[in-house]
């Protein structure tokens, strides 16, 4: 069983015993990410996450900071998203102290340097151009931009390229003045410890953690009152696309229900979707939907990639399936797969210790609340037939329904006019 404590100065520590593995996962998440930026500094949250991996007071150099667990086989990486960023090492139990003091230095020591920032420009604007040749990776962006805008969620976690081009050191040192403090980090160790010793340990490596009020997130504004539809042109050989709709954030009621929608329409191989668009027409080679809450902002979003010229088939497929679960209730087997589905899906994420440190982190994080697994399974059987066409019914409507997509294409109403539902 997990457990949490809060210090005096704010900082949660949140210990995980796992007894059936060899390993420890030492787990940073920082309340700050893409949609705590202002426009002039987009893009920072990332390049931040970057330096850490440079050089610290006491591993001087970026090769020390990398070899240091290279040499014990150890697993470590950093990770930036719209509302947090996190930095985590997983090593063998016998160099839990080890791992600790490296997360502990790149978190608190690094130093930022000039010639590092110089250097780490290029890294990134390689990273940017990697995502612009990747379509189906890209479209995802898109779909972010179109629901959200110019405000901070609907913005690029990478950044613009302008942005990466002038960012400078003053501009790293207060964003972590104002964002890197112990009111708004979570640090997770889940593995095979002792939950008492392993507190301890955390509060020594991190008793110079700052202190100060975090800056606030700005509120996302959400407005639409018809279908809309963002086009990219690009010379592809295959359609990506997203098509889906406003939905719920973290601390909505139905947010189960609208996972196992998701999930009903295109979480698993035996799907609506999957079955209707692949395996019976045989348009795409991948599609799948998602549901996506986060604290303020929610959506449930098709992806596929489609031949060019079915593009438009494989849109009014979507959309006949969205239109079906909006008409009429699925039945009660139906329904049950897709619970079983998620249920099982989730049994097998937790088997390792940096899933389990994430799955606690992540809650508390967010929504200030952990859920067990025994509890969201609870959750997830309490769904009925009547919330899922209730949900369906919700927000399959009009006002609701967005397009991206990345194809052969320049205009724009040959796909806006299909968008009814």
């Amino acid at each position: 069983m997990y457990k949490k404590t809060t210090l005096k100065n704010g900082l949660r520590i949140i210990t995980v015993p796992m007894k059936n593995t060899q390993a420890v996962t030492v787990l940073i998440l920082v309340g700050t990410g893409s949609k705590y930026e202002t426009k002039d500094i987009n893009g920072i949250s990332h390049f931040v996450e970057h330096m850490f991996f440079k050089g610290t007071k006491k591993r001087l150099t970026k090769l020390e900071v990398a070899e240091t667990l290279d040499r014990v086989g150890g697993m470590y990486n950093a990770f930036t998203g719209k509302e947090f960023t996190g930095y985590y090492a997983k090593v063998d139990i016998g160099h839990f102290d080890l791992a600790l003091d490296w997360v502990s230095d790149i978190f608190l020591n690094s130093q930022i340097e000039k010639k590092e920032i110089e250097k780490e420009r290029g890294v990134i604007l390689e990273e940017i151009n990697m995502y612009l040749d990747a379509p189906m990776m890209y479209v995802g962006d898109l779909w972010e931009k179109l629901l959200y805008g110019d405000q901070p969620a609907g913005r690029l976690i990478i950044g613009e390229k302008e942005n990466i081009l002038k960012f400078k050191r003053e501009h790293f040192l207060n964003y972590l003045k104002d964002h890197y403090t112990s009111k708004n980090t979570v640090i997770c160790v889940a593995g095979n410890i002792e939950p008492k010793l392993a507190k301890q340990k955390i509060q020594k490596y991190f008793k110079n953690i700052q202190t100060n009020l975090p800056k606030p997130k700005l509120k996302v504004v959400e407005r639409q009152t018809q279908p809309e539809c963002l086009i990219h042109f690009k010379k592809t050989d295959q359609t990506h696309l997203c098509l889906g709709t406003r939905a719920y954030d973290l601390f909505h009621p139905k947010k189960y229900a609208q996972t196992l929608l998701a999930a009903l329409l295109g979480g698993f191989m035996s799907s609506r979707l999957f079955m209707s668009v692949r395996e019976e027409k045989g348009l795409a080679y991948y599609i799948r939907t998602s549901s996506d809450s986060a604290t303020d902002t929610g959506c449930l979003v098709t992806s596929a990639g489609v031949r060019n010229e079915k593009a438009e088939e494989a849109i009014s497929l979507i959309l006949k399936e969205y239109k079906f679960l909006k008409a009429q209730k699925i039945s009660e087997k139906e329904l049950q797969k897709a619970k079983d589905y998620l249920k099982g899906s989730l049994t097998l994420s937790l088997e390792s210790s940096d899933s389990m440190a994430s799955f606690y982190t992540g809650q508390e994080l967010l929504t200030n609340e952990i859920l067990t697994f025994q509890k969201q399974i609870k959750e997830i059987d309490e769904v009925s037939r009547d919330d899922i066409l209730k949900v369906a019914r919700d927000i399959f409507k009009p006002e609701k329904l967005n397009l991206a997509l990345i194809g052969p294409f320049k205009n724009k109403e040959r796909f806006q006019k299909l968008l009814r539902i």
